[in-house]
């Protein structure tokens, strides 16, 4: 059962943040910014977090900004469907109830309070609640320079950097999922992350014929294969210059529904990184016509992808999403 302390938890910083309301808004989402919706909370929690810490517990969880693992490779950039990073988990006795409510809370700023619950309720599914099955690393030293919290467990990866990784949104790649049943049905009923694909579909009914023959890719690659392709990597799919403005218009709200889940400082640089790259323009959009569960044509699996930017959605037999975005091409993904 989930925490009711965690609830009473959210209540408050979602009270807090609709008292709070900040000017500006970030593509479509139509989610409000919060004054707490910033940068520096998260990050200076796990400034917090870090000076809590032991010794001992340093050596277990603490690395070098670029510390190498021998079968990972730099660690602080990999991402996985279902790892562990470090051995002890969130809910572990190797933290103090202090240390897990400040975990908790850079989770809750990382992610938009708006999506607290369907977090939570994925978490629920997944692992049997936050914490259970997760664990954290910190790369570098708070107050120090450079410096980065990395959270993963089953079907989640998330990062808190402080714009610490140049180059790259969200610290780094990410990777998101949930699996209310293994094999979900063609309407993956109760999975939170199914009203993504069901916005990109209703742009794929809005093309015409030429253009969804165009936007159909017969097998979906490796989904983690989501290391960028550059401005002539031979991209999959429709071109995004390939549509009119009104297809347009709803690519930019499904490009919304994508990443309001975040807090609005990441999905400003998430949005910064794609416009360096030429924006939605020098993109294209892909759907996998191999993985159709209901043979109703309501794709389960596609990718919105430019130069250097991935957003691999794979959704059968349940949600896989692999998010990898940069303002260059250069930027190497590690999974």
């Amino acid at each position: 059962m989930r925490d009711p302390h965690s609830i009473n938890r959210r209540v408050f910083l979602e009270s807090t943040a609709a008292a709070a309301i900040a000017t500006g808004s970030v593509l479509t989402s139509g989610l409000q910014v919060s004054a707490a919706d910033t940068a520096a909370s998260a990050e200076s929690v796990v400034g917090t977090l870090y000076s809590t810490l032991s010794d001992q517990q340093k050596k277990s969880i603490c690395f070098d900004w670029n510390h190498q693992d021998e079968k990972r490779g730099l660690l602080r950039t990999f991402v996985a469907n279902n790892w562990n990073i470090t051995k002890p988990e969130i809910n572990d006795d190797f933290y103090t109830d202090e240390q897990r409510e400040l975990v908790t809370k850079v989770f809750e700023s990382i992610v938009h309070p708006a999506w607290h619950e369907r977090y939570y309720q994925q978490l629920e599914d997944d692992a049997g609640g936050f914490g259970n099955e997760q664990s954290i690393a910190i790369f570098g030293k708070p107050g120090e320079g450079k410096f980065e919290l990395v959270l993963t467990g089953r079907h989640m990866t998330l990062r808190c950097d402080g714009n610490s990784a140049d180059h790259v949104a969200f610290g780094g790649p990410i990777f998101y999922g949930h699996a209310p049943e293994f094999n979900e049905n063609p309407k993956h009923t109760d999975n939170v992350f199914w009203g993504q694909a069901v916005e990109a579909n209703k742009l794929y009914q809005m093309l015409g014929g030429q253009q969804q023959k165009q936007a159909q890719v017969a097998k979906t690659p490796r989904e983690q294969s989501v290391a960028f392709r550059g401005t002539e990597g031979g991209m999959t799919g429709l071109p995004v210059t390939d549509m009119s403005s009104d297809q347009k218009e709803h690519l930019q709200k499904v490009l919304g529904t994508l990443t309001e889940m975040y807090r609005t400082s990441d999905q400003q640089e998430a949005m910064q990184c794609l416009a360096k790259q030429g924006g939605l323009d020098a993109c294209t959009l892909s759907f996998y016509t191999d993985k159709d569960l209901g043979k109703d044509k309501v794709w389960d699996n596609w990718r919105l992808e430019g130069p250097s930017f991935v957003w691999h959605y794979r959704g059968a037999p349940h949600v896989h999403v692999w998010v990898n975005v940069a303002d260059s091409a250069d930027v190497k993904t590690n999974s």
